[in-house]
């Protein structure tokens, strides 16, 4: 019985070779999916099942792909779209935290945002992105 186990591990490494397997999309599509099937319990929202095993499906496929440059073209677009959305909130809270000890700006040339401390008069700081120099007051 353990030769079985054994042979049948082997099997499944050798399968899984070369495969994309699972990432944050899939496992954001994972947890869609069986949240979606959660809603499906519902009467009125029975069609929510079959959107949940079309996700399903899709996070399967993804999982056991081998085009493994669009699977990671594709992680890189739900990335950008999330941190985008997050960072916004992030950054909000982030100045909501340090009102008292440092000011946010954004650099003029590549609108990214520089953080430096508070009380310090005027300072130049160069942007670690673009390397403009701004004079600031703090």
């Amino acid at each position: 019985m353990k030769n079985w186990f054994q042979r049948l591990g082997y099997r499944m490494a050798s399968f899984l070779y070369g495969r994309y397997g699972n990432d944050e999309l899939t496992k954001a599509l994972m947890i869609t999916s069986l949240v979606l099937l959660v809603l499906s319990w519902v009467p009125v929202l029975w069609f929510f099942y079959f959107l949940a095993l079309a996700v399903m499906i899709w996070s399967l496929f993804r999982s056991f792909s081998k085009n493994i440059f669009k699977r990671r073209r594709e992680l890189d677009r739900y990335l950008k779209i999330k941190n985008g959305f997050f960072g916004f909130f992030k950054l909000r809270r982030n100045k909501w935290r340090d009102r008292k000890t440092h000011t946010y700006f954004k650099c003029t040339k590549c609108k990214s945002v520089l953080r430096v401390p508070r009380g310090k008069g005027s300072i130049i700081v160069t942007c670690p992105k673009c390397g403009e120099r701004i004079e600031k007051n703090t």
